[in-house]
């Protein structure tokens, strides 16, 4: 059983170290240049926006919810204490919040903001 191992799993084995064990090329091992604007690129080329001035660039729909629903996303589980009612994405309303919200029986939560990441407004 060992031989047939030795036979199967050391070619594999070494089909799987064997590259990384072997240096890269060397046109990889030379440092990235900087590119540097010049006056002749092309009209129309421009560096990206920042963060928050690309989210002000982007339209405003009305929401949709139809066809949502919840219960059609099996995979919030029971959380880390499921004694408490808590499944994970409660979880994470309640730790991602900077004014906690109230928690009643069977983790039903009221009140409470958060820090939207998209304009830094609580």
């Amino acid at each position: 059983m060992i031989k047939n191992l030795m036979l199967r799993g050391l070619p594999a084995l070494t089909l799987t170290v064997l590259p990384l064990l072997t240096a890269a090329p060397a046109a990889h091992s030379a440092p990235a240049q900087t590119r540097v604007a010049t006056a002749a690129e092309p009209a129309g080329v421009r560096a990206p926006p920042p963060l928050f001035a690309a989210i002000d660039q982007l339209p405003v729909a009305a929401e949709h919810r139809e066809g949502y629903k919840r219960d059609l996303y099996k995979h919030w589980n029971k959380g880390l204490n499921a004694g408490d009612g808590c499944d994970t994405r409660k979880e994470v309303i309640l730790t991602e919040a900077v004014e906690a919200p109230q928690v009643a029986a069977g983790c039903k939560l009221t009140g409470g903001s958060w820090r939207s990441a998209y304009d830094d407004v609580v």
